[in-house]
């Protein structure tokens, strides 16, 4: 390993420094070289994101490692999620196998479990919501994609720990259209698996003088690759911008509101053999496009306290229902930049979904462990219609849980410019932030239930009186909590830029960030709910007491970043930063460890940090265009959480370091013809905690990458086809901290076609993973163990289709 480890970063140094002598050469020739117009606009690409000036600056330029990704590049991705336009940035690995909502996330040797605590989503360069992730939310959760979206920027690192919420991770920043002297609009029009129906409009245009506004938005309905026999995803959105050009500036209102149902899946039943090396199909279930869900448990109930029962529906997934407003400010006045960003949320984002617990096992070894559980000689499996349940069949247990949630947040970041003297600038900032979240959660409502796609639900009942399982429930709600927090983010920055000649160009800044937590958490009992102790699947319900809990936190940390970059040519470059960020905890860190006193106890909760140091090297032209960087992190204190199936929580405290290299090549040999190579490699390792350290960081591939080529084809006047794929590898993985629970690496094969008759319509078809692999993006979070043989784990969609019709005008 060592061997191949050298043998890579070696060959990557010596493409480094052929392309850093062709891109010197190059530039001397470049007055007189043309170049295409998609090339033309890589070149002078601008990026926002992370950069002290709200006018951003110049990608190339950049000291600091960025992705962006143009409306046509994300239609070729054809991302299945928010949380899938990740798989275009090296560095980042997104499981999007949930669906629409509810992925895991992890960025470049970041120690995180689930979610995606280290990602930040932005619209118009400010955070959807100031917290990156919660239990039972993360922030790609928070948007959806459509046709009003200009591009998408994703930073890693770099100088975002002073900026905005101080992400020391990766920030996606999507970038709406604005309205423009000549009106523009599509109409699109969407089918494909799942009888998906879709219709996506925009329209953007010159109001009057100085005024621009712009319209879209979305519905669509599906029932998904994993039909459970209701629709998967339902719902849209519409989204408005309204622009005022100033006197050396501008000013853009935005509103946003979404509506959308999106079912979400968790493991499903497989084999496997090798300690998980290899993984094979459970018999009866088609694990790329089978779910457990069905119409027959979609409507379930809740038994919460005696005499309060609850009814809720698996359709609603976890879904979307939110408002978003906001307003960005950028304007010189008497030579000093002022901008304002704003931005105010509020949305319900419940989860209403199946969490698979145990791994399946026969009827006849349920029916033997419920009599050794509960005395008795005979035990007796029904389905719900009366039928016999046989002994050989396959069972599982899965949770049917349900989390209300809703999230308010306000936000806002003032930043002030300066050029104090010849090429150095100076900028003074401060962002705010509050926040809250109000929370009531029913976890646990175990259900038995067959391992077969579109599951029956069991009861079982014991010759002694004892009702094992009622109506498919074999479970009570093993946590309820019902809790309200409220947050708060101040912080104060200064940066400063300077030119030091026309190659070199040095910036820096520092940053000081005071949070504070409040909640009021309830104290729970167990009870059961209809005081008959033979009804043991409602026996020890947990339930609020009537009494809480108060608990309170205020830390303070500080920032900071310094970079530069040598221009070795006109359009190529060097680069080199460090910087030293941190997390704060959270809302659900708080409600983890209970008590005042450990919540004080920065031993058991402490603050997290990171240093990260970056080396890269930047270069486009026509022939071919280059992003490559080397990474190094350092990560110290972070709390990690995990809730068993019996709902056990278990907390721990460790860091990581990690090394890597990320790659963004593209080359163009021949007209109309593209190569493009994204990925990364990285050997990133727990620190700090005896019981992991030296293990691999969970859910982190060493080596994953995409191979895109893509062809035009001119076809008659003003015609042509464009043909295009992706060949994935993600390597295996580790899906716990322990390493116990191995996910073998897999390749996937993506397949496009786009024709357009002059600028007006455009054909697109699409399909995703079509040679059918089966690969895990999760194991069972719910276990702490690995295992040989009946598994439930979270596999890739099965091959997916979609087919589009746009029209511009």
């Amino acid at each position: 390993m060592k061997t191949n480890r050298k043998f890579l970063l070696s060959s990557i140094s010596i493409a480094v420094l052929t392309l850093i002598g062709q891109a010197q050469a190059a530039g001397q020739e470049s007055q007189s070289s043309e170049t295409t117009e998609a090339v033309q606009k890589e070149i002078q690409q601008v990026v926002v994101t992370g950069v002290a000036s709200a006018r951003g600056v110049r990608k190339l330029d950049s000291a600091f490692s960025i992705t962006t990704a143009s409306e046509e590049q994300l239609k070729q991705a054809a991302p299945i999620s928010t949380a899938d336009v990740m798989k275009l940035v090296p560095g980042a690995f997104a499981e999007s196998t949930g669906g629409q909502s509810g992925a895991n996330i992890q960025v470049r040797g970041f120690p995180s479990g689930s979610d995606s605590p280290f990602v930040s989503v932005q619209m118009q360069g400010n955070p959807l919501y100031p917290v990156s992730t919660l239990s039972f939310f993360e922030g790609s959760s928070a948007f959806r994609l459509d046709d009003t979206i200009e591009r998408v920027e994703v930073l890693r690192g770099g100088p975002s720990t002073i900026f905005s919420s101080g992400q020391p991770g990766a920030t996606m920043n999507f970038i709406l259209k604005k309205g423009g002297d000549t009106p523009e609009g599509t109409v699109r029009f969407t089918t494909g698996t799942g009888e998906l129906r879709r219709v996506d409009v925009f329209y953007g245009g010159k109001i009057s003088d100085g005024w621009y506004g712009t319209i879209g938005g979305f519905y669509r309905n599906t029932h998904g690759v994993r039909d459970a026999g209701f629709p998967a995803d339902d719902g849209g959105q519409v989204s408005a911008t309204l622009t005022r050009k100033l006197d050396q500036g501008e000013a853009t209102f935005y509103l946003r509101r979404t509506d959308d149902k999106n079912a979400f899946y968790t493991g499903v039943p497989l084999i496997s053999s090798n300690e998980g090396r290899s993984i094979s199909e459970f018999p009866g279930f088609d694990p790329l496009k089978g779910t457990l869900m069905s119409n027959e448990m979609r409507r379930f109930t809740v038994e919460a306290a005696p005499g309060k029962t609850l009814n809720y529906d698996l359709g609603d997934g976890r879904g979307l229902k939110s408002t978003v407003l906001g307003m960005e400010f950028d304007q010189n006045i008497g030579g000093w930049n002022v901008s304002n960003k704003f931005n105010h949320f509020n949305g319900d984002l419940n989860t209403i979904a199946m969490f698979t617990g145990n791994n399946p096992l026969t009827m006849s070894a349920y029916n033997a462990a419920a009599l050794a559980s509960h005395g008795g000689t005979v035990a007796t499996a029904t389905y719900l219609d009366g039928a016999p349940v046989a002994g050989s069949q396959q069972v599982v247990q899965a949770g049917l849980w349900a989390v209300e949630k809703k999230l308010k947040s306000f936000t806002d970041e003032l930043r002030v410019s300066k050029e104090w003297m010849k090429d150095n600038t100076v900028t003074v900032g401060g962002y705010f932030a509050n926040y809250s979240s109000d929370d009531v959660w029913y976890l646990g409502s175990s259900h038995l239930m067959t391992a077969v796609p579109n599951a029956r639900l069991i009861n079982v009942k014991l010759d002694n009186g004892v009702i094992v399982s009622n109506n498919g429930k074999d479970g009570s709600v093993f946590y309820a909590p019902v809790a309200s927090y409220d947050g708060s983010n101040t912080a104060l920055y200064i940066a400063n830029e300077w030119k030091v000649n026309d190659r070199i160009k040095v910036d820096g800044g520092v940053r000081r960030e005071r949070q504070k937590l409040d909640a009021t958490i309830s104290n729970l009992r167990s009870g059961d709910t209809d005081n008959n102790p033979l009804t043991v699947y409602n026996n020890n319900t947990s339930m609020p007491t009537g009494a809480n809990t108060a608990l309170t936190r205020t830390d303070s940390a500080n920032s900071f970043t310094i970079g530069g970059n040598y221009k070795l040519a006109r359009d190529a470059s060097v680069f080199a930063r460090a910087n030293m960020g941190h997390t704060f905890v959270a809302f659900d860190d708080l409600r983890n460890t209970g008590t005042q006193a450990k919540v004080d106890d920065r031993n058991i909760l402490p603050t997290p940090k990171v240093k990260q140091y970056e080396l890269g090297f930047k270069t486009a032209g026509q022939l071919y265009s280059a992003y490559i960087n080397y990474f190094h992190t350092d990560f110290e204190g972070i709390a990690f959480q995990q809730i068993l199936s019996n709902g056990t929580i278990l907390n721990s405290v460790s860091g990581s370091k990690g090394d890597g290299v990320e790659v963004e090549l593209a080359v163009r040999p021949i007209r109309d013809l593209s190569l493009s190579l994204t990925g990364n490699w990285q050997d990133s390792k727990y620190k700090d905690n005896p019981a992991t350290a030296g293990k691999k960081v969970q859910r982190q591939p060493k080596l994953q990458y995409r191979f895109t080529p893509t062809y035009r084809i001119p076809v008659g006047d003003n015609q042509a086809l464009k043909l295009y794929g992706t060949y994935t590898y993600v390597g295996d993985r580790w899906a716990d901290q322990a390493n116990l629970q191995y996910l073998p690496s897999y390749k996937t094969v993506d397949l496009g076609a786009l024709y357009t008759i002059g600028d007006k319509v455009e054909i697109r078809l699409s399909a995703n993973n079509v040679s059918n692999e089966l690969g895990l993006t999760e194991g069972n979070s719910r276990l702490t163990t690995g295992g040989t043989g009946p598994i439930n784990a979270r596999p890739l969609f099965g091959r997916s289709w979609e087919l589009s019709l746009a029209y511009r005008f």
